[in-house]
């Protein structure tokens, strides 16, 4: 099995991996983290893929996308921490004034899933981030200590995920997700940081 991860330029296959299920929907996209609160839950329908649409074409789009033999099969949501709500966030800290990149958000297609996408997800958004000059990036997963995560709140990831990806925990947050703390983790990624 080769996975290739891509920057997410292609409308498409985002819509494939995270569009709403209903389009007249003002949920998923991967949008409350990327966008401000308000635009967020105004959005429906047609203008919210609009949004995303143009998000694509922004630089940086607005995440990375694993492909199998060119089928999209994993999201992962990835951005400077400065263009998120990340930034203003008052549950997640910030660790220091680096421009860091934020990784948070994991979607995998059903049929794909336990087959390694995540970390290739982790990879791909690594290098991404690297390549585009990120001095670090953080992930903000739950710490579940091996306990089952309800799927419908694994998408923030867990900490063994980014432990395994060479991540260390640099914080912990305010944040629970599912009955779990979520915790910062952060990988330095260029000489400043």
């Amino acid at each position: 099995m080769v996975i290739k991860v891509r920057a997410a330029t292609e409308f498409d296959d985002v819509a494939a991996l995270v569009g709403p299920k209903k389009p007249t929907s003002n949920v998923c996209f991967c949008l409350s983290y990327r966008i401000g609160s308000k635009e967020n839950k105004a959005l429906r329908g047609p203008a919210r893929a609009d949004r995303v649409r143009e998000l694509c074409e922004h630089d940086p789009p607005p995440g990375v996308i694993a492909y199998l033999d060119g089928e999209p099969v994993g999201w992962a949501a990835l951005h400077p921490r400065r263009d998120t709500s990340f930034a203003r966030n008052r549950l997640i800290p910030h660790v220091d004034d680096l421009d860091v990149w934020s990784l948070w958000c994991f979607r995998v297609r059903p049929g794909h899933r336990r087959q390694g996408v995540q970390h290739h997800l982790i990879a791909g958004a690594v290098s991404y981030a690297r390549e585009r000059g990120a001095p670090a990036i953080e992930g903000y997963p739950v710490d579940n200590r091996g306990e089952q995560v309800d799927l419908t709140m694994a998408y923030v990831g867990t900490k063994s995920l980014f432990e395994g990806a060479g991540f260390a925990q640099a914080a912990e947050t305010g944040s629970v997700l599912n009955g779990f703390p979520r915790v910062l983790m952060r990988l330095p990624l260029s000489e400043r940081s």
